[in-house]
């Protein structure tokens, strides 16, 4: 008997757990030498674990048949990349036969944050970029239910743009993009309306996720005079008590302005999500863009121009997934049942060991069509598809 059954599950977010030659073992060959083998150098337990597993890419045998042993609480059992299914993708299915959940994204842990943050030569970037994408798409190649996400750095239009066409052709589900300005620009620029235009003709949701930006405060917001705790993973590298304060922040401003700068006006059939950034800002959000464009479309046209409140723009197309710590029944009576998307998280630790548990607890007495947008039916309209 799976974890979750009774209904159509489509999981907003899961992960592959990526090998240290990911991408490099997808490069092109002129390029392989010169993308980054992925390393945890301060990732405490990860980085102990990528090593031990970078040279077998699969569980022994034993390991696999212990963990198919536990059943439905496989989601409550090792996480991270001793998960069944965290980086072989034979395992992955056999973890959600196990899971019960019909389809779920596919995103990457690693290798974005190398395409995203670090690497600084635009051909470089290019190159980890496609390398990523064609990784992705072999992870998920085999399984209908894995739903790969590629991704596409902003910095240059014209290399975005190549970009997201290669994630249509590859067939993926959605592509990310870092929530940050977009090469000195703002992602409402004209300069990236083809892409913009793009993934609203290709029916490919454009996605926000946690690493998409720096994870961490300002190291002074640190300095308390006292030691620096480390993260939960016993390095530094990861998210601590004080960074949840401000990690949605950057993608707050990055929709916000998308929505301000008239992106979803202009592209009504543009999906977009926001994943793993929790959702317990969105109802204020909503209440402040609104109030935005109302008091400032007396000074600004392109705000006079909005026919649709930036409520209700969003509540037409983006969606968000919350935490399991977080009352999605309160969410929803502050703003709209359309807005909310369930995700398990896995394999990381951070989904928990019973999101189903906690999730449906907070939708206590909720009705029968509320539970299904939430578990299904939103997700199925971000993807373009119908609930299968």
């Amino acid at each position: 008997m799976p974890y979750a059954e009774g209904r159509t599950f489509l999981d907003a977010d899961s992960h592959l757990m990526e090998l240290p030659d990911f991408l490099r073992d997808h490069a092109d060959p002129g390029f392989r030498d010169r993308v980054p083998r992925l390393t945890l150098s301060g990732g405490g337990k990860l980085a102990d674990a990528l090593e031990a597993m970078g040279d077998r890419r699969a569980h022994t045998p034993e390991t696999v048949e212990e963990l198919l042993g536990l059943g439905d609480g496989l989601i409550a059992g090792p996480k991270g990349y001793e998960a069944l299914g965290a980086f072989n993708p034979d395992e992955r299915s056999k973890a959600l036969d196990l899971l019960g959940f019909d389809r779920q994204l596919v995103f990457a842990t690693f290798s974005t944050g190398e395409i995203f943050s670090r690497l600084e030569e635009p051909d470089l970037v290019a190159a980890a970029v496609a390398a990523h994408n064609r990784g992705i798409a072999e992870f998920c190649a085999d399984d209908p239910r894995l739903l790969g996400v590629g991704a596409a750095s902003l910095d240059d239009p014209g290399a975005a743009l190549v970009a997201l066409h290669q994630v249509a052709a590859l067939g993926l589900a959605a592509v990310w993009v870092p929530h940050r300005p977009a090469g000195g620009r703002s992602p409402g620029h004209d300069a990236f309306d083809p892409f913009w235009a793009l993934a609203a003709e290709s029916q490919i949701p454009v996605v926000l996720h946690v690493g998409g930006n720096p994870l961490q405060l300002a190291p002074e917001w640190m300095n308390t005079g006292r030691p620096v705790p480390t993260d939960w993973l016993g390095g530094g590298e990861n998210v601590r008590g004080k960074d949840m304060i401000a990690l949605h922040h950057a993608a707050e401003s990055f929709l916000g302005t998308m929505v301000l700068d008239g992106v979803l006006e202009r592209h009504p059939s543009l999906r977009v999500g926001v994943i793993e950034l929790g959702a317990g800002w969105v109802p204020s959000m909503l209440r402040r863009l609104d109030s935005i464009a109302e008091i400032w479309k007396r000074s600004e046209p392109e705000l006079a121009a909005l026919t649709r409140k930036p409520s209700e723009q969003i509540e037409a197309q983006v969606a968000f997934t919350p935490y399991p710590f977080e009352d999605v029944g309160a969410l929803i009576r502050e703003s709209s049942a359309e807005l909310y998307l369930f995700s398990s998280d896995y394999p990381h630790i951070e989904g928990g060991r019973n999101p189903l548990g906690r999730f449906s607890r907070s939708l206590e007495g909720y009705s029968e069509d509320v539970l299904e947008k939430f578990y299904s039916a939103n997700m199925a309209r971000l993807l373009g598809t119908a609930v299968t």
